[in-house]
């Protein structure tokens, strides 16, 4: 799945570049607009077009250059990146790339970037809270904007009629996001404005565009829709792999990343009875392999299997009676919790018949285990995809090339899971 971005300055090329590389892709920047890529190593290219100031002609024949460069390149998705304070040709770009790809293309325009304190509420764009026209913007000395109703701005250098969907739609959710833009695309608008403050709003416009999939939706903006965008697209079109997430901790924090990777993805945890891994006798060969058995039957019906001992019905472990009970450490009895999520994860991946795409697993103990009964070597390291999440390849053993997010126990906020898995997600 290739990704294309057609960006109007080089700055702005390589914010959306990293945005998408944050989202899993392979991306780079293309400082000569009328180069073709060639490298395969990558399957995101942001492209230059040093536009912004330039006349309308050269923008467009600038465009054109580049959209025909991507698409000949093999680009699934094309993105059109605009200034975070909308400056620029932006109608004039936007127009040219609906031309260009025909009347099956819509422009979905998102002024927003939560993250640098621009946002759009009722079509006004507002930038940390000031509208734009009171901002900077007002005194550029080529080209002053002194106005922030976004659709305006849009509809004097686009020759398409503009239309503008509220934040209260948006905030509705994806379904009624979706509606909405059906309604609009029925009535023949091909540019459609959208509201957004939060990152969440921006998803929800994204897998809104995704859902529509008897047009070419592009995104055009700042770069947070079209890095969720792509990632949501190429999630939907890629091939069915699994994703393992295998979490031991027990911690409260732990407990909310679930939860939200749950309401977010729709995936149903398997639980395994830790106080039954917590043994040294028959009971922990039982579990562990009902559990196998559990995960790959849930493999038939979905793509994310979460294996945890987390569960909200489970009553808290005494360890210390346990092992007094068993003549044993409570080290080792803890070793044995997380050795079973260890061969569980371990079997699963050798006994399915579905192709992994990656594994996820929360706590230095798990990983340790995983690659301890994996036979692995180690794990080649490539990025960090949060703070304290590291991304990388088991190396050696059974699970040798597995691709493996690691994230200690309480590391993250409570979406830390649910973005791991879209980074695996977007690497499949």
């Amino acid at each position: 799945m290739k990704i294309g971005v057609i960006a109007d300055d080089l700055t702005g090329a390589n914010a959306t570049g990293v945005r998408l590389a944050r989202q899993g892709f392979e991306a780079a920047t293309m400082v000569h607009f009328n180069n073709h890529p060639t490298s395969e190593s990558y399957n995101a290219v942001c492209v230059d077009t040093d536009s912004r100031y330039a006349r309308a002609e050269v923008a467009q024949l600038r465009v054109k250059t580049v959209l025909d460069n991507l698409t000949k390149w093999g680009a699934d998705v094309i993105c059109k990146r605009i200034d975070s304070t909308v400056r620029g040709n932006i109608g004039v770009e936007i127009d040219t790339v609906l031309s260009e790809l025909g009347e099956k293309a819509i422009a979905v325009v998102v002024a927003s970037y939560p993250d640098s304190g621009r946002i759009t509420s009722g079509g006004y764009l507002l930038v940390n809270g000031i509208p734009l026209q009171a901002t900077d913007v007002a005194k550029d000395p080529v080209a002053p904007l002194t106005e922030s109703y976004v659709p305006a701005i849009v509809q004097k250098q686009s020759s398409y009629p503009v239309s503008y969907i509220p934040l209260e739609t948006v905030l509705a959710g994806a379904l009624e996001t979706e509606q909405a833009m059906r309604t609009l695309i029925s009535e023949g608008k091909r540019i459609l404005v959208m509201d957004a403050v939060t990152d969440e709003e921006i998803e929800s416009i994204a897998k809104a565009m995704a859902a529509i999939k008897d047009y070419q939706m592009i995104p055009v903006d700042p770069g947070p829709l079209s890095s969720i965008y792509s990632k949501v697209y190429t999630r939907q079109h890629a091939s069915d792999k699994k994703i393992l997430v295998t979490v031991g901790s027990i911690t409260s924090n732990a407990a909310g990343q679930l939860q939200y990777l749950v309401e977010k993805t729709n995936a149903q945890p398997i639980y395994v009875d830790a106080k039954k891994l917590a043994s040294m006798n028959e009971s922990w060969d039982e579990e562990t392999n009902r559990v196998i058995q559990v995960v790959l039957e849930e493999m038939k019906k979905q793509s994310i299997l979460i294996i945890t001992t987390n569960s909200p019905f489970a009553e808290p472990l005494n360890l210390k009676e346990i092992a007094k009970e068993q003549q044993t450490t409570q080290e080792s009895l803890a070793k044995r919790i997380a050795d079973g999520l260890g061969k569980i994860t371990r079997l699963v991946i050798q006994k399915s018949e579905y192709e992994i795409g990656g594994c996820f697993t929360s706590g230095g103990d798990v990983t340790a285990s995983l690659c301890a009964i994996g036979g692995a070597e180690g794990i080649k390291l490539e990025v960090e995809v949060l703070p304290l999440v590291a991304y990388g390849h088991l190396i050696g053993g059974y699970l040798d090339g597995i691709p493996l997010v690691t994230k200690g126990g309480m590391a993250g906020d409570k979406k830390a899971i649910y973005t791991s898995i879209q980074f695996l997600l977007a690497k499949c």
